[in-house]
């Protein structure tokens, strides 16, 4: 995975080419996501962003990452109701596959092409058309397997 800065400054790069802005509060809400390394909730990020911003509120955070999501930057995890930073910016065919640990939350990322292309195609066989999807597997993690 590319590190923190690396992210942001790719995050910057792809919103001056797509003529959006990326707003201080933006990439601040990001940075957070990138830096707290795991899956986060909003009201978790809101409670970070008061930090530097004592007059955040919830509809800051939702407004902050309905566009990180819009450009792919991160990843809504819908089974936990939560974010967690894209760890490809700018990748073309944005299907991704998350692997969530059921014990300790821990959540991570992993790109797929072959299956992202047999959904594709099997889609495509009932005619429908995948724009964008997220595949998420529950299990549990090397790290708490080993600790049992």
């Amino acid at each position: 995975m590319a590190n923190q800065t690396q992210l942001l400054n790719k995050a910057q790069q792809l919103c001056d080419q797509r003529g959006v802005r990326l707003t201080p509060q933006r990439l601040k809400v990001l940075e957070l996501i990138i830096e707290h390394h795991s899956s986060i909730s909003a009201y978790e990020l809101l409670d970070l962003l008061k930090v530097t911003e004592p007059q955040a509120k919830p509809p800051t955070i939702y407004r902050a990452l309905d566009f990180l999501l819009a450009q792919g930057f991160i990843h809504k995890v819908e089974s936990t109701n939560s974010y967690i930073a894209c760890c490809v910016l700018g990748h073309a065919d944005h299907c991704s596959q998350l692997l969530i640990c059921d014990e300790c939350g821990y959540v991570e990322e992993s790109h797929d092409d072959d299956l992202a292309k047999l959904l594709r195609q099997k889609s495509e066989k009932y005619g429908f058309k995948i724009n964008h999807h997220v595949v998420e597997s529950h299990g549990i993690c090397r790290k708490c397997q080993s600790s049992k």
